[in-house]
C-alpha cells in the first residue's frame, strides 16, 4: 500500500518515512499541504495519508476538508498528526474529515496499529465497491 506523509518538519518526516518503509509500505513524502493536495489529486494517489496539522500552505485540516468536499473515489483514509491534544482540537480535526487523529510524539506501535485499522477499512470499502459493481 502507498502512504502519503505530509509534514513540514524534516526530521519528523524522515522518521515517519523510515518507519513506514521498514513496515513494508510504499511512501511518498512531501513538506507542505499544497504538495499533499496535488499528490492526492493524481490518478494513482495514495489510499492513505498521514497529514501534519500545522504546515505551510494548506494545513492538514484544510487538506482534509478539501478531500471530503471533493469526495474522490477511491476513498482516502486520512490520519492527522499533531502536537495539539486539547479535546477541541481532536473534535475539529475529526470534523474536518480526518478518519483518525494521533498526537505527537506518538508511539510507533500505536501508529502501526492505527495504520492497520485504516488498511482494514480501505479493504472493506474495496470489497463493497466490487460487490456493488458485480451486482
Amino acid at each position: 500500500m502507498k502512504i502519503l506523509i505530509a509534514d513540514d518538519e524534516r526530521l519528523s518526516r524522515r522518521m515517519l518515512e523510515s518507519l513506514l518503509v521498514k513496515w513494508g509500505y510504499d511512501v511518498v513524502a512531501v513538506e507542505d499541504g499544497n504538495a499533499a493536495w496535488e499528490i492526492l489529486q493524481s490518478p494513482d494517489a495514495p489510499r492513505m495519508a498521514l497529514l501534519d496539522w500545522m504546515m505551510p500552505g494548506q494545513n492538514g485540516v484544510d487538506v482534509c476538508r478539501e478531500m471530503r468536499k471533493q469526495r474522490p473515489e477511491p476513498y482516502t483514509y486520512i490520519l492527522l498528526l499533531t502536537a495539539k491534544d486539547a479535546k477541541e482540537s481532536v473534535v475539529e480535526g475529526l470534523e474536518s474529515g480526518a478518519d483518525d487523529y494521533l498526537t505527537k510524539p506518538f508511539h510507533p506501535q500505536e501508529l502501526r496499529a492505527r495504520i492497520r485499522v485504516g488498511s482494514r477499512l480501505l479493504n472493506l470499502e474495496d470489497n463493497l465497491v466490487q460487490a456493488r459493481e458485480s451486482m
